[in-house]
């Protein structure tokens, strides 16, 4: 799509100012961050150096990077009424730079690691104040499952990477926002599955329910465990019995947190390790070998991971790495 010309941003859109001369780069900023985020009245500097969006699709959802400078973005009453497009609650992870949130009566001020959520249904006002980044999951509001009650109590409530379920979200939704548009039909709407849950557990920190003996407690552990195994990819010798001594439940009980997932623990982990190297063999200039990748992502034998690698994707990784390639 040619810079110059903005349609309502599809599934693995980029938009960037970088192309464009400098007199032209804030119209066109403006107009993307209203076509990706909903509309709003957008402030933006009068000079915009750079600026860029990415987005790529989650089942339902819709990931979302930005890098850019300061902006203000309000979203009034008048703008609630006359919206026909369908609602959108947005959950958004600041990576960088400082930010304001105001709606439903609060104010909160954001540093980097800060996750925090906000309602389009109603109105909302972010200020940005400088060079900022941002990764966002966007979700129908259909798809949370709650009261205007409880979802009115977690905007603008934000949790700070400090918290044990700040320090969980934060690492789990930047990995989501870069994985997505990667992961295979299936595995994404088990990603998007599970965001709409950790919102449930959000709610219940934010409300200071109870969540131990909850459905929304064993989601939030299953997403613990998820993390704790992401971060162990590369350990050939990560296994059940070691993922289950680490949180201090039976093997038993781990194999049944993952009945949810239609996957053993074996297999969610070989998933996972099959899809970290599908996307480091889609990297641009990456001459690492078949087997080097292999390793590096826990994979004992160069033979096997092959196999598995085709049974999974219909091809062998060469295949893969050399008509697939993506930009990072």
């Amino acid at each position: 799509m040619s810079p110059d010309v903005l349609q309502r941003s599809a599934p693995g859109s980029f938009h960037t100012t970088d192309s464009l001369p400098v007199h032209r780069r804030r119209a066109y900023w403006r107009e993307a961050l209203s076509q990706t985020f909903g509309a709003v009245d957008m402030t933006v500097p009068d000079e915009v150096y750079s600026g860029a969006i990415r987005t790529a699709p989650l089942g339902r959802l819709q990931a979302v990077t930005v890098d850019g400078d300061c902006l203000s973005a309000l979203r009034t009453h008048r703008l609630v009424a006359q919206g026909t497009e369908e609602e959108y609650v947005v959950v958004k992870l600041l990576e960088r730079g400082v930010a304001r949130l105001e709606q439903d009566g609060r104010e909160a001020l954001l540093g980097p690691g800060d996750i925090f959520v906000y309602d389009m249904a109603r109105p909302v006002q972010l200020n940005l104040p400088q060079s900022f980044r941002t990764k966002s999951l966007i979700l129908p509001r259909d798809v949370l499952g709650l009261s205007e009650s409880d979802m009115a109590h977690i905007t603008a409530s934000p949790l700070g990477p400090d918290t044990p379920l700040g320090s969980l979200l934060s690492p789990f939704l930047a990995g989501l926002v870069d994985g997505a548009g990667t992961y295979l039909p299936r595995t994404s709407e088990v990603m998007a599955r599970n965001v709409v849950d950790l919102l449930g557990v959000l709610t219940d920190e934010v409300l200071g329910r109870s969540s131990a003996d909850t459905p929304g407690g064993s989601r939030a552990l299953l997403l613990r465990i998820q993390a704790f195994i992401d971060g162990r990819l590369a350990d050939p010798d990560l296994t059940p019995q070691v993922i289950a001594r680490a949180h201090h439940i039976s093997p038993r009980y781990l194999h049944k947190l993952f009945e949810s997932e239609n996957a053993t623990v074996g297999r969610w982990i070989q998933r996972r390790r099959l899809e970290e190297c599908r996307r480091e063999l889609a990297r641009r200039g990456n001459g690492s070998t078949i087997a080097a990748v292999a390793h590096r992502w826990g994979f004992a034998s160069a033979a096997h991971f092959s196999r598995v690698f085709r049974a999974a994707y219909g091809m062998a990784p060469r295949e893969w790495r050399d008509t697939q390639v993506i930009d990072t």
